[in-house]
């Protein structure tokens, strides 16, 4: 039987929801495609909620998360922006501290005798 246990990590901000899993994914999609159309297709969900999704991000963080390049000859596109990669970069370090964490909680309580 392989048992594990699972965690959630979100930051709030006045009680808000700012930024979980499901967002970090959306930015990770938006700096690998560079479109916020195409991130919000493998994000499953649509344009218009990634675009929400990004404006509650910005206003409730208070910094700029991506930049719109628009034209060009490669028809423009959407770059995270420094403060955007740097969130991204801390939110991974903790669900991995976290995950550790709880891995060896679980492993300790659950698993060490038996469930």
């Amino acid at each position: 039987m392989n048992v594990k246990i699972k965690s959630k990590l979100w930051i709030e901000v006045d009680g808000q929801p700012v930024f979980g899993g499901g967002k970090r994914c959306l930015l990770e999609a938006i700096e690998k495609y560079g479109s916020i159309n195409q991130a919000a297709k493998e994000s499953h969900m649509s344009f218009r909620k990634a675009w929400s999704c990004l404006n509650a991000m910005e206003e409730r963080l208070g910094v700029k998360l991506i930049e719109r390049q628009t034209g060009g000859q490669d028809g423009g596109g959407t770059v995270l922006t420094k403060s955007a990669r740097t969130i991204l970069k801390k939110y991974r370090n903790m669900e991995r501290g976290l995950q550790k964490i709880v891995d060896g909680r679980f492993q300790k309580i659950f698993l060490k005798n038996g469930l």
